[in-house]
This record gives C-alpha cells, sequence and structure tokens, in this order.
C-alpha cells in the first residue's frame, strides 16, 4: 500500500532524542528514507531500530552542529547520495541555564548561539540548493513560545528563538516567489522532552503530551500541506 510519504527524502535535526526522535520515527512510517542527525550515535541507533521496527527506511549521518564544518560535511554526504531533499525539520536546540539576564552564563549563551541560530543558517544556507530542486520542499523549525514572549530567565534561549525565527521566517520570504520551498514555524507547546524536565524538574512528565503527539502533527502538517509562513502552537 502506498503511504503518503513515500519517494521523500527528510532530514531531521536533533534525531537522537525527543521530538526529533518521534518525528523521524512519524515520517518514516508515513513513507519517508529519513537522515537522522544527532552527536550520540548510540541513541541514533535506537532511532534507526524503532523504524526498522515499523517498516521505515533510514540513514544515520552523525553531526554536532556546533562544529564549524559539521553541517557543509553533512550537505556533501547528503547531496552526493540523493539529488533533492524534500523535507527539513530543523529539532535540534540547546538549552541554557535559566537565569537572570545579569547573570547569564557566557558560554553557555555562546553555546545557544552557536546551535540555535548559527546552525540554522547553515543549515538553510548549505541546504537551499538541494531544497530548490525538491519539487515542494518543506521546511519546518521548532521553536519556543519564549521566543515571540520575552519571560524572565528565559532570556538566553528566548533571545536564540527569536533570531531562530526571525531566520526562518526571512527565509521563508526570499524563496517563496521563486521555488517551491515553504517553511513552517512551529511550537510544540509543553512536551514530555529531556530539555522540558531540565526546565522542570518538579513538573510530573505524565502531565504533558508525549514527542509523539507533536510528530504526529507535523506529518500530518506535512501530508495535508500548508500555506508558507506557517505558524502554529501544538497544545495537545
Amino acid at each position: 500500500m502506498t503511504k503518503p510519504l513515500d519517494g521523500k527524502l527528510a532530514l531531521v535535526t536533533g534525531a537522537s532524542k525527543g521530538i526529533g526522535a518521534a518525528t523521524a520515527i512519524a515520517l518514516a512510517e508515513a513513507g519517508a528514507h529519513v537522515v537522522l542527525t544527532g552527536r550520540d550515535v548510540r541513541a541514533l541507533e535506537q532511532v534507526e531500530d524503532q523504524i526498522h521496527a515499523v517498516g521505515g527506511a533510514s540513514t544515520i549521518a552523525p553531526v554536532d552542529l556546533a562544529e564549524s564544518d559539521g553541517i557543509a560535511r553533512l550537505s556533501s554526504a547528503i547531496s552526493s547520495r540523493w539529488e533533492k531533499l524534500d523535507i527539513l525539520v530543523i529539532s535540534a536546540a540547546y538549552l541554557p541555564a535559566l537565569t537572570p539576564v545579569t547573570q547569564i552564563d557566557g558560554k553557555q549563551l555562546s553555546q545557544a548561539v552557536t546551535v540555535n541560530v548559527l546552525a540554522t543558517q547553515a543549515l538553510l544556507a548549505n541546504f537551499d540548493p538541494l531544497l530548490k530542486r525538491a519539487d515542494a520542499a518543506r521546511v519546518i523549525g521548532l521553536t519556543s513560545s519564549v521566543g515571540e514572549t520575552p519571560r524572565a530567565y528565559w532570556s538566553a534561549y528566548g533571545s536564540t528563538k527569536a533570531a531562530f525565527d526571525n531566520l526562518l521566517e526571512s527565509y521563508a520570504q526570499e524563496v517563496e516567489k521563486i521555488s517551491g520551498v515553504r517553511v513552517a514555524i512551529i511550537d510544540p507547546g509543553a512536551t514530555r522532552t529531556t530539555m522540558r524536565a531540565k526546565a522542570y524538574p518538579g513538573e510530573d512528565p505524565q502531565t504533558v503530551k508525549p514527542p509523539q503527539a507533536v510528530g504526529s502533527r507535523l506529518v500530518e502538517l506535512l501530508v495535508n500541506d500548508f500555506e508558507t509562513r506557517h505558524r502554529e502552537r501544538i497544545e495537545s
């Protein structure tokens, strides 16, 4: 039986755990061949095992987004094997310690800027040619409400997510009239992830939705399609 994303190639960053892993599995279950990226090879292998268990196909491509040439090497490896990229899901992110603005750790802020902002620009720049070769490529970036609405103690993370949103929104405007590439910015809302547990250590994880709910919604968006510069918050 034909699956809705048969023949599509998807790249998911942060695919070793949480929302990235759940999205990668959901994409593969819908028929896409998924390239899994992340730093933890063993965790990526476990995600690949789950993909194979549902009859999906994937390729592991370990990469540290903070490495200066990591994304360029990833792009080169993918373009040497495939002619186009249909789906890019930018899920990887780094959460610095939650502190007042006056006490932000410079090293952690630098890491957040590198992973959340500089890597996003590098992903768009390096994969733009492959995305434009697809008939209707789709880019989905996972954001946070603190990027749009500042919140006390979240400034180090929120400021990088504001820049993240700006990059994606600008890219969407730049390509919408010259290509079939379309962009969505999705706020997953409260989700049961390691990052969430770090930010809310006293919270019962069972009170928030699992990452599979987000993965399912992203696949639904891709299958039913969306207008460019689509934005939504997933509440449940």
